[in-house]
């Protein structure tokens, strides 16, 4: 029985569900990304560069019966999804560091060498 409330103790702290909603979130980004790429980048950019290389096929291309031509799109395909990631996360980098610099700073707190020493100037003054 010791071993079950320690796996519960286990999944309900805050790390592990945290994880939990971390991959699943991840995995709806991950389909919105390549989403993205698939429906939209691709047939806008890489299709008519593609097309003007004579390689509109490129998945059915076998020398020797390897399938290079299917490896080479899923290079093409991860290179392009992990440009969309790398400018979505850019921007929100730079949103993030934005609001930061709007944000006021407090003073930091004195030290308490500091504090003493206004104690001390502060008694010579009397």
């Amino acid at each position: 029985m010791g071993m079950i409330k320690e796996f519960k103790e286990f999944v309900m702290r805050g790390n592990v569900v945290d994880l939990a909603v971390g991959v699943i979130i991840g995995g709806a980004f991950g389909k919105i990304v390549s989403s993205l790429v698939e429906d939209i980048i691709t047939p806008l950019l890489l299709k008519p560069a593609l097309n003007a290389a004579g390689a509109e096929n490129i998945e059915k291309w076998a020398p020797g019966g390897m399938l290079l031509g299917k490896f080479i799109a899923a290079v093409i395909s991860f290179i392009v999804i992990a440009f969309v990631l790398f400018l979505i996360i850019k921007g929100m980098n730079t949103a993030s560091k934005k609001k930061e610099a709007e944000a006021p700073s407090a003073p930091p707190e004195p030290s308490n060498q500091e504090k003493l020493l206004m104690e001390i100037r502060d008694a010579l003054k009397k």
